[in-house]
């Protein structure tokens, strides 16, 4: 099943490294980045920019950022100098995939007004092929959630479904993991485990740089068609292996690794713990960790005039359960303190989007962690909230 199908992401085993035949020189990596691009899509992958590794338009390998890394904790991101020349030797930065697939801010429609005609246009995007270099396992989940958000529910969004409709995925497996990371927590990685057109492992081994590389569907297989690769021996998979063990122990034996078999039980249980009342002496309401997630997609619309009152537009912005202004209705806000507020961003997250979309809304990137200024941590206060439940 494509990346780029309406229906949710398909499960493979990437984890086993035997089906990875084909071995890229990471001399080579450029040529994979003009074959995408020869195929007519605008490539978006990691880029340093204002010393902050994000996403943008990629041209060729050297837009990437080789050789750098990235130290993250609660409120703390720096980039640093990595001892090798690494393409993906970071885990992820403030942005996620959904600034390219749901739009920040768009607009809807537009009126304008000649004596007493009105008219409404629709306002249609020309949506270009998107494809996506360095995606990793949590982000491609992250991604299957949204989809089941904003195109298989009853209210799809037909912006984002026009987007998504064609995206080309290079998804990376993870060899190295930051104090934040949770994703083993979540079942989302470190191992590639959802249907991609490309997926690869890189592998740095004394002088030895290359990637393996194996094709998730036939336009992926296309591409691999159109590369240098050669055959990848035994030794080079178990290398790979041990990278994405390597990652997953970090994880597993770090500070942010939990049991999550039981949470929307756990806060179900929990409505009026303790727990909230402290955790909002701290919070902001700033709505960083919304807008840093790769799966909220809470959104609002805007109406404006210009001065002579004969024309009008309709915009679509992010929005945020963390503002006042998001649950307000006659009467005033529904959530009108930092603590209801706070409680229905983790109890949805991880407790009611399963009843909704029959799935977790966390993907345990680690981003609400690192970009809180504060330094909220939600995997601190899940076990905050089983701990006060302890008699």
């Amino acid at each position: 099943m494509r990346v780029g199908s309406m229906a949710n992401l398909g499960q493979i085993d990437s984890a086993n490294m035997d089906s990875y035949e084909h071995l890229l020189q990471a001399a080579d990596l450029d040529d994979l980045i003009q074959a995408i691009l020869e195929h007519g899509y605008e490539v978006y992958g990691p880029t340093l920019v204002d010393k902050a590794i994000t996403y943008g338009k990629i041209l060729s390998s050297a837009d990437l950022p080789q050789g750098w890394t990235d130290e993250q904790e609660g409120g703390h991101y720096r980039v640093k100098r990595r001892t090798d020349n690494a393409y993906f030797g970071y885990v992820v930065g403030p942005h996620s995939w959904k600034k390219y697939l749901q739009l920040p801010h768009r607009p809807i429609w537009k009126s304008s007004r000649q004596e007493q005609e009105v008219q409404i246009i629709e306002i249609k995007e020309d949506v270009p092929k998107l494809a996506f270099l360095g995606v990793r396992s949590c982000e491609l989940h992250a991604i299957a959630i949204q989809d089941r958000v904003l195109i298989e529910s009853d209210y799809p969004n037909s912006n984002y479904r026009d987007r998504r409709k064609g995206l080309f995925t290079v998804a990376v497996n993870c060899t190295t993991a930051a104090p934040t990371c949770f994703c083993t927590a979540m079942q989302t990685g470190p191992a590639v485990t959802l249907t991609s057109d490309l997926t690869m492992t890189e592998v740095l081994d004394g002088k030895r740089h290359f990637f393996l590389i194996e094709s998730g569907t036939e336009l992926g297989a296309q591409i691999l068609a159109q590369l240098p690769l050669k055959p990848s021996t035994v030794e080079e998979k178990q290398q790979a292996q041990k990278g994405i063990e390597s990652a997953e122990t970090q994880m597993r034996q770090g500070p942010r690794h939990f049991d999550s078999s039981d949470l929307k039980e756990l806060l179900y249980r929990n409505f009026e713990s303790p727990s909230w009342d402290k955790v909002a002496e701290r919070c902001l309401s700033c709505a960083n960790c919304t807008m840093a997630c790769p799966t909220c997609f809470c959104s609002t619309v805007e109406d404006t005039t210009d001065l002579s009152g004969e024309n009008a537009e309709r915009w679509e912005r992010w929005d945020s359960c963390f503002t006042s202004d998001f649950s307000h209705i006659t009467g005033g806000s529904v959530r009108a303190d930092t603590r209801s507020r706070y409680r229905q961003w983790m109890t949805h997250k991880l407790a009611t989007w399963h009843d909704q979309f029959d799935s977790s809304g966390c993907v345990g990137c680690g981003r609400c962690i690192t970009w809180c200024p504060v330094g909220i941590d939600l995997t601190e206060e899940v076990r905050t909230i089983r701990n006060l439940e302890q008699p």
